[in-house]
């Protein structure tokens, strides 16, 4: 029997994004918390403008608590079918009140310090709502990095919008100026999923 080939980075992100499907049954089989921090931790090296990393993640694995989110999320089947449910969300309150902790410590002092104030210095001039929803933008970077990592484990996903942001904030206790930007239904497929139906890249694309 002939060796499998090895593939470059190159090839296999390029598998993974072209075969990934969004799945919505689930077999029984959990998901380890081993496997869960692992996607996880993947997802947070997705980057962000002066590293704040705004993105948080609650996992919902319990029954009835997926019970309740189904609920919140309108009746999806995928909520309480996955073995986990991630609620991606983000808090810029939490993120700019660490701002010193994300300067790189490499950094001498003087410029991690002068990184800081004018970090907060441009957040000054923003609206709260201004701020919450530039974090909720940066946060859809992570969101892209777990869809794909899903997809390298070997787990079907099923990324939602589709939600009543208060009730899930209210069901996990999420602060009032956190933005919950998408669910994440995460498990071992029962499903094939529908074959991607893309546009041709080529028209979508202006070079200059």
């Amino acid at each position: 029997m002939s060796a499998q080939p090895v593939l470059s980075a190159r090839e296999t992100v390029d598998q993974l994004a072209t075969a990934r499907r969004s799945i919505r049954r689930y077999r029984s089989e959990h998901i380890s918390e081993q496997d869960l921090l692992a996607l996880l931790r993947i997802a947070s090296r997705a980057p962000s403008p002066w590293n704040l990393q705004p993105w948080r993640f609650v996992v919902v694995r319990d029954a009835e608590a997926k019970r309740q989110l189904r609920e919140a999320a309108f009746g999806q089947a995928q909520v309480s079918a996955a073995s986990a449910v991630i609620v991606v969300y983000s808090d810029m309150t939490e993120a700019l009140a660490r701002v010193r902790e994300v300067q790189h410590p490499a950094w001498p002092a003087e410029r991690q310090a002068n990184t800081s104030e004018s970090i907060l210095g441009y957040f000054g001039k923003f609206t709260p709502e201004q701020t919450r929803q530039w974090g909720r933008a940066i946060t859809y970077i992570a969101l892209g990095y777990l869809l794909l990592a899903a997809e390298a484990f070997g787990l079907g996903s099923s990324p939602m919008l589709g939600f009543d942001a208060g009730k899930v904030k209210a069901q996990f206790d999420l602060p009032e100026h956190a933005e919950v930007a998408a669910l994440v239904a995460l498990g071992y497929p029962d499903e094939d999923g529908f074959d991607q139906h893309r546009f041709p890249v080529e028209p979508l694309i202006r070079f200059v």
